[in-house]
């Protein structure tokens, strides 16, 4: 996987002079950090056990830093510059939190109060524990505050800076990790490759793309109802709390993105992630269904309750699996079939974020379930225009087009859908690498098509 297609960089680099900046700034910021947990760990175990206050945050003076610049443009206070260092430590320098390894000699066990996520043996990963704990110690009125700072609807979660991710099965909402946004670290570090700590136990998997919106080729059509779809990512808040509207209607964004396979689907629900600062997920329906009663509820419960906490767009591939036509109730297995469905629905309706379910073929969803969608994107086979578009963006940089390849007749000739389009050029430049010569003859892209039309069973 190359920067560009990390999702906590924007594929920029930091030249050296301000690569530096940055290093300055976060070596301040990560010393501050050490003298506060030192300052709350002496208060804490100090006899008697004292609140004292932190010592304070250094400036953010050095010239041209954009760490700096982006804690200055969202003007994060001392507490939320710190909760940020936290959550940054494990990666810039993990040894300053090996002190919360320490275990209780009454318990001979971790101190419950430090939190930490997982056993790793490497680092301590923070949680939303830790993060009280530096704030508060055992002061109540301060960990109030501290809870505060950190729920779903404060300034950090709301601003896409920081968040507590979702905690294991069975324990509290505290003991999530603590993440750092991979919006604001594209723009605070950009090229620098400094992760988030990866969801667990959900049964999801994020899915990004390298590529840009402008290399959507979709009718305009299509193209003008994803914009739709970013204006409620976008705007969406604003409208259902500022403007009211939340007392009449749902609260969240359901669409359906309906065509054939290869015509972009999923690409445009990563890219519109990407245009929206919005993480995408694709459910794994396997891991969400399940035979035993019961268990498919709680899947989708943990899923829902992650995807409301990180604000994620949710992608359901090949939703006809779940939202068919409904044959009759001939025995156990179809009612609770059908309780499953209503059991979805009901989540995917109180849920405030975006749902997108895609299939192949609308005919196979549910009229029932049609009324419930807020919009309906076809993904037609693109026309003759498109898909030359797609044949001249396709091929590689490194390697050369034989001129008797004409890609103008090719668009004409074939209706094929991007997916095709782009698993024949790999084809063509394996042949191209298997020559030696890296180049693209008519021959082997023939060969391709052929090869992809028996594979759809259509005669070449």
């Amino acid at each position: 996987m190359s920067g560009k297609d990390l999702p906590w960089t924007d594929g920029d680099t930091l030249p050296d002079s301000l690569l530096q900046a940055a290093a300055v700034t976060l070596d301040a910021e990560l010393e501050w950090l050490a003298a506060s947990l030192q300052a709350r760990l002496a208060a804490y175990f100090g006899q008697p056990p004292s609140s004292p206050a932190l010592p304070d945050a250094p400036p953010l003076d050095q010239p041209g830093c954009p760490y700096a610049a982006a804690l200055r443009r969202r003007a994060l206070d001392a507490t939320e510059r710190l909760l940020v260092a936290l959550a940054l430590a494990p990666s810039l320098r993990p040894q300053l939190l090996d002190v919360l390894w320490s275990r209780n000699d009454t318990t001979q066990r971790p101190f419950t109060e430090f939190g930490g996520v997982g056993s790793s043996s490497t680092s301590f990963q923070p949680s939303g524990e830790t993060a009280c704990f530096l704030l508060a110690g055992d002061a109540l009125g301060l960990r109030l505050a501290a809870i505060r700072r950190l729920a779903p609807e404060s300034r950090l979660a709301r601003e896409d800076v920081l968040r507590v991710g979702p905690p294991a099965v069975g324990d509290m909402p505290l003991a999530g990790p603590l993440v750092v946004s991979p919006r604001f670290l594209a723009e605070a570090l950009p090229g620098l490759p400094v992760p988030g700590t990866a969801e667990s136990g959900i049964p999801a998997r994020r899915v990004f793309s390298g590529l840009g919106w402008n290399d959507l080729v979709l009718p305009a059509q299509t193209l003008a109802q994803l914009d739709d779809i970013g204006l409620w990512l976008t705007h969406g808040r604003t409208l259902m709390d500022d403007w009211g509207l939340g007392r009449r209607i749902s609260p969240g964004f359901v669409s359906l993105f309906h065509g054939p396979s290869g015509t972009g689907k999923t690409l445009s629900a990563c890219l519109l992630g990407q245009r929206c600062g919005r993480e995408v997920y694709r459910v794994d329906l396997s891991q969400v269904t399940s035979k035993y009663i019961g268990e498919t509820e709680k899947n989708l419960a943990r899923l829902f309750e992650a995807a409301e906490q990180a604000g994620w767009l949710l992608f359901f591939d090949e939703a006809d699996a779940l939202f068919g036509k409904r044959t009759s109730v001939s025995d156990a297995h179809d009612r609770y079939a059908n309780q499953e469905v209503s059991y979805l629905l009901q989540r995917i309706e109180a849920f405030s974020g975006v749902v997108i379910l895609a299939t192949n073929l609308r005919h196979n969803i549910d009229d029932a379930f049609m009324r419930r969608f807020q919009s309906v994107v076809a993904f037609p086979l693109p026309r003759a225009a498109e898909r030359l578009r797609l044949w001249q963006e396709a091929f590689p940089a490194a390697v050369h087009l034989d001129p008797a390849l004409d890609l103008p007749t090719l668009a004409r000739q074939h209706e094929i859908s991007g997916g095709t389009i782009m698993n024949v050029v790999r084809y063509a430049c394996l042949q191209a690498l298997g020559r030696g010569d890296g180049i693209v003859r008519p021959g082997a892209v023939d060969e391709g098509i052929r090869r992809e039309l028996l594979k759809e069973g259509r005669a070449s």
